[in-house]
């Protein structure tokens, strides 16, 4: 089966160019010019990878990759013009697989592309998660919430919180772990506000908050998502 390669970037030039050295090597390639439809394109086509770009108009690079470990382990590599050594750290500490800086090398992209696509697992991609027989909803494309068929509206950092407990549905996370995994890793001093984002969250998913079926505390540790 032909492998399938995702190449979101704002750039169409750079985005035909990468097409032709890939397809000239076998892979399929899906384009994405803006990072929404990327997203979308994430979940509808599977790909076996996807080369990022980060400085995009409508939504940066790093919200991307984001959103997509929301999704997905499938392999990510930046492909950028960023070039500072704290950006590289920085999108390998936000789960990208691999950092690419433009001007690239054909035969170093090739090169890496394959390296990932062997290492790789395919990638298993739930648009939706559905607990409680279907009274809690949240899916991970339109990034919306419905409990007892209510829509629950929240905040870009309350979702992703929601996000990472669901993923890691009967697992206690840290709260470090959370924090990190939700907000990235320059959040990790954020440990106090955690807490109050917890309540925020228990406020509009849970029928009577001071005894929540869905997030769970676990004393001294941190927070685990009722896997029912």
């Amino acid at each position: 089966m032909t492998e399938k390669i995702l190449v979101i970037d704002d750039e169409e030039m750079t985005v035909q160019l990468i097409s032709i050295l890939l397809e000239r090597r076998g892979y399929e390639v899906i384009k994405a010019y803006r990072a929404e439809d990327g997203l979308r394109k994430a979940y509808r086509t599977h790909p076996d990878l996807i080369l990022l770009d980060i400085m995009m108009p409508d939504m940066d690079g790093w919200e991307v990759c984001r959103r997509l470990r929301e999704l997905s382990d499938v392999p990510i590599v930046f492909l950028t013009a960023k070039d500072d050594v704290r950006d590289v750290v920085k999108g390998l500490e936000m789960g990208a697989d691999d950092y690419i800086v433009k001007p690239y090398d054909n035969n170093e992209l090739v090169a890496r592309v394959k390296a990932h696509l062997r290492r790789a697992p395919k990638p298993s991609v739930s648009e939706e998660l559905v607990f409680d027989a279907g009274n809690f909803r949240i899916n991970f494309i339109s990034r919306e919430v419905r409990v007892r068929s209510n829509t629950i509206h929240l905040t870009p950092k309350e979702f992703n919180l929601l996000g990472v407990l669901a993923r890691n549905a009967g697992r206690v996370i840290t709260r470090t772990e959370l924090v990190k995994e939700a907000w990235g890793p320059e959040y990790a001093d954020a440990i106090d506000s955690l807490k109050l984002y917890i309540h925020y969250l228990r406020q509009k998913i849970e029928q009577d908050p001071q005894h929540p079926q869905y997030i769970l505390t676990s004393r001294g540790v941190g927070y685990r998502f009722a896997n029912s």
